[in-house]
């Protein structure tokens, strides 16, 4: 039997079951009462990690989730192809296929080798989690100009080996290897 969380222990980024689907935390509000014999409410903000759907939804503090059945295995990025987006178990060293409508826009972010946490929820892969930054080639950008500051603060254009857009300082040129936010899809750096 997994254990049961109270919805007033749920914290940001915890996973629970709701209705027979995992969900994962994004934020939490807690509205105690002012009024004597006022209920405490628990406002979560959460996702569904099977749909991928963002809601708002609020409890009692008392009302209790189960577990997850919820693993997070390590595993390298190989290839995509019209199946999905597969990926090698780091730790049985079996291919996992994840089917696009999971990866979306993320796709843009995937290089050969690199190691992202795979979801699975009751032995099925069902989403991944990137690491805090992955390192990406620029593969065109506009020279910057003479007289350009190499202070950062004036950005231009450079698209990626993998098609994604971001902004970068002028003083990155075409081939050099640059760091990119996970989360923002924003330059963090030389690589």
């Amino acid at each position: 039997m997994a254990a049961l969380i109270e919805a007033i222990a749920i914290k940001r980024k915890m996973f629970f079951e709701y209705e027979g689907a995992p969900y994962h935390c994004l934020d939490v509000d807690i509205s105690k009462p002012t009024a004597r014999g006022g209920q405490t409410l628990v406002r979560l903000k959460m996702r569904n990690l099977l749909t991928r759907a963002v809601f708002d939804k609020t409890f009692k503090a008392s009302d209790k989730f189960t577990e997850p059945d919820l693993a997070v295995v390590p595993a390298s990025y190989l290839y995509a192809d019209s199946a999905g987006y597969h990926f090698m178990d780091q730790e049985s060293f079996e291919t996992l296929t994840l089917a696009p409508d999971f990866i979306r826009e993320d796709r843009e972010l995937l290089v050969d080798n690199l190691v992202v946490q795979i979801q699975k929820y009751n032995g099925n892969p069902i989403g991944l989690q990137f690491p805090p930054h992955v390192e990406l080639a620029v593969t065109y950008t506009e020279p910057g100009t003479r007289g350009d500051t190499a202070s950062g603060s004036v950005t231009k254009l450079a698209t990626l080996e993998t098609g994604l857009e971001i902004r970068v300082p002028l003083f990155i040129k075409e081939g050099e290897k640059i760091k990119v936010h996970t989360e923002t899809r924003e330059f963090a750096g030389r690589a």
